[in-house]
């Protein structure tokens, strides 16, 4: 590990993590993480991994890390024979549209998304026969199926940006009924909406926000746009995980409330000791089911490879292609 001695590169890590990730917790990590960056070096293999994956993940063993626009752009540039996503099933098959000559793996094939599951490609066209001549912006959180049905991607770090580019006054922006809502508000181009939410951010409400505001004086809210337009509506400020990251770094002390996936806060925290995290802990089940074993397991075995017909990854492909260029 970077010409260093096992030990020296162990003691190396673990201060990345020590302020969340006890001593006799750490012993139990070493060996997977000693095998997973022997095997990234043995296959030419990256790990790229979301804002919502755990710190001895994120922090310890993840080569990119970022929220969804981020993993796509740095997928598309990806030289690797191999690419492991930590992170769901959505994010994976992404990865492989930008990059059909890689091998793509996802560790457990039950790292799904409400979002992505919300939606079909049959229900696309069918918003488009009801809709015609109406744009399709599509969520990057859908299926390649789903994706390869519309004309342009988007994440919530690039909504408005995407939206505002097409020049139109009405857009069907799917699965996310929330992040549709709250781009229409920012930008008030209408939008023909699905019923689709997170299972994170639904949760979250407006009475919880203000009892933490009660609860911690002079908290700063971060609300992701995936929550519902009553707690955007009552929070400092609302963006993608990237963007609340930035604002953090911007804003280096004081009290932050997040109000998204729990492990952002624990991701974060490591970064700025400064900041003091209130934290709500809604977790994604999702996320959760890719683990330091796991990425191991995937490494030695190459599975689960994610593979996609090519003539649908390349309709795919075409939409995050579009979005990419914004």
């Amino acid at each position: 590990m970077n010409q260093l001695g096992p030990r020296q590169a162990a003691d190396r890590l673990y201060d990345r993590v020590r302020h969340l990730v006890p001593e006799m917790e750490w012993a139990t990590f070493l060996d997977d993480i000693r095998a997973i960056e022997e095997l990234k070096r043995q296959r030419n293999a990256i790990i790229l991994a979301h804002n919502y994956q755990t710190p001895e993940i994120f922090h310890c063993v993840a080569d990119i890390r970022g929220d969804s626009l981020a993993l796509a752009r740095e997928a598309q540039e990806a030289s690797a024979d191999v690419i492991v996503m930590a992170g769901v099933h959505f994010m994976a098959e992404t990865a492989k549209m930008l990059n059909p000559d890689s091998t793509v793996l996802i560790p457990d094939m039950r790292a799904g998304c409400s979002l992505a599951d919300s939606i079909t490609a049959a229900d696309v066209r069918l918003l488009r026969e009801r809709h015609p001549g109406v744009p399709v912006v599509t969520y990057v959180n859908t299926s390649a199926e789903v994706k390869a049905e519309s004309d342009i991607c988007c994440t919530s770090g690039n909504a408005k940006r995407v939206v505002e580019s097409l020049g139109t006054d009405r857009v069907i922006m799917i699965p996310d009924e929330f992040l549709a809502r709250n781009i229409e508000a920012e930008t008030g181009i209408q939008m023909i909406t699905w019923p689709g939410h997170c299972e994170v951010h639904e949760r979250f409400t407006p009475q919880e926000i203000t009892r933490m505001r009660e609860d911690n004086p002079g908290v700063v809210v971060l609300a992701h746009p995936e929550c519902p337009p009553e707690v955007v509506a009552v929070s400092d400020f609302s963006g993608s995980t990237a963007m609340m990251s930035d604002y953090v770094q911007a804003h280096d002390g004081g009290k932050v409330l997040l109000v998204t996936e729990c492990s952002m806060s624990d991701n974060l925290a490591l970064l700025h000791p400064k900041i003091d995290f209130v934290r709500p802990c809604n977790m994604c089940p999702h996320m959760k089911r890719i683990t330091l074993s796991g990425l191991r397991h995937a490494l030695e075995t190459m599975t689960h490879e994610v593979t996609i017909d090519p003539a649908l990854a390349a309709r795919g492909r075409r939409a995050v292609e579009r979005m990419l260029a914004i």
